[in-house]
């Protein structure tokens, strides 16, 4: 029997896919977005993909924010044809490295007061089950590659605070009370898109990730693609990244929300990645491949906060979920490159 869920931040580029996922697994999905950095276009072509008709009563969206209580409400008092809001994922939240150094009480609001009010909400309503959207950043600089676990928690940028700080909090609220199951999902590096075209990644503004920039690069929105650092003691001199296919991210969640939700209460922390690496240059020559675009780039200074290599080791993932990746880079390439040409300006050719 499905269930309904609430979906924070389900706009956004691995939110809109997730509800495709578990629109199509036949759950009730409820959207609380402020479409601060989403569009609701993503959400009517989630609709369209998953065969919802205009009128269907299996997805409902709430404009609001997690820091607003009356918000929060109005989303678990939404139902779906699955009933009541019985579990959530937990996305909403901001993710730019860089703004997160030059404005950390603006991080601290949005990615820790949001989350705080979230799970009073759930409190509230009676509703104890959450995935919540975490990152590798808190592995910082690895001791170990692939980086399991059990490695030290160690976050170099605000960004990374914000996300150990709700970890932590999520941690002290299950030791408070029986009844909690949560999942902190610790991602590598989402990329790709849908394979329709239809849904994809659409950052504001100047990309902060390498993919979004190198398709940008390929569409003509961007002269070249700057590469952050030649002299990393990797292969070839530039970063080495743990990239997933965001569908396989979006499976991943699905995988996670069936596992809690038919087992005894507890608290889990899994990587979601490849285990497999893949460098800059590595990345720029298998899309040229996949695409027949040639991508000009240039070597720039390294960032600060930048580490070598960051690739995960996901056996508990694939132990405790029955789950791993399946798509290629090939794959990866092949589909952001679709979405890209398709959308040039992002979701905004639509508006």
């Amino acid at each position: 029997m499905s269930s309904t869920l609430l979906i924070t931040g389900g706009a956004g580029f691995i939110g809109s896919h997730t509800c495709l996922v578990l629109l199509k697994a036949g759950y009730g999905v409820v959207v609380l977005d402020n479409f601060s950095n989403s569009s609701p276009e993503a959400l009517r072509r989630v609709a369209a993909l998953a065969g919802l008709p205009r009128d269907n009563d299996q997805l409902q969206v709430v404009e609001g924010d997690v820091r607003c209580r009356s918000d929060l409400n109005a989303a678990f008092k939404a139902r779906t044809n699955q009933g009541e809001v019985e579990a959530v994922v937990h996305f909403a939240g901001l993710k730019a490295v860089g703004e997160s150094v030059a404005n950390p009480l603006k991080y601290w609001d949005v990615n820790v007061v949001g989350s705080q009010n979230l799970f009073k909400a759930m409190q509230a309503n009676g509703v104890r089950t959450i995935a919540f959207s975490s990152s590798a950043t808190l592995y910082g600089y690895p001791a170990e590659v692939p980086i399991p676990e059990t490695a030290p928690i160690q976050p170099i940028n605000p960004y990374g605070h914000t996300k150990a700080a709700v970890e932590q909090l999520l941690a002290d609220v299950f030791a408070s009370e029986p009844g909690w199951r949560i999942a902190n999902l610790r991602y590598f590096n989402p990329v790709g898109a849908h394979p329709s075209g239809q849904i994809g990644e659409d950052p504001q503004g100047i990309p902060n990730n390498l993919f979004p920039y190198l398709t940008q690069v390929a569409i003509g929105r961007r002269q070249e693609l700057k590469v952050f650092g030649g002299d990393w003691p990797t292969k070839d001199g530039t970063g080495v990244r743990d990239y997933i296919h965001v569908m396989d991210l979006a499976e991943g969640h699905c995988a996670t929300l069936q596992h809690l939700m038919t087992h005894a209460p507890q608290l889990l922390t899994l990587n979601l990645g490849s285990g497999q690496g893949h460098s800059v240059l590595e990345v720029i020559s298998a899309f040229e491949t996949a695409t027949d675009q040639s991508i000009p780039y240039s070597i720039a200074e390294c960032r600060a906060g930048d580490a070598a290599i960051t690739v995960a080791d996901p056996y508990q993932a694939q132990s405790v979920l029955n789950w791993r990746t399946k798509r290629s880079l090939e794959e990866i390439c092949r589909d952001g490159w679709r979405w890209q040409r398709s959308n040039p300006m992002g979701y905004r050719n639509a508006v």
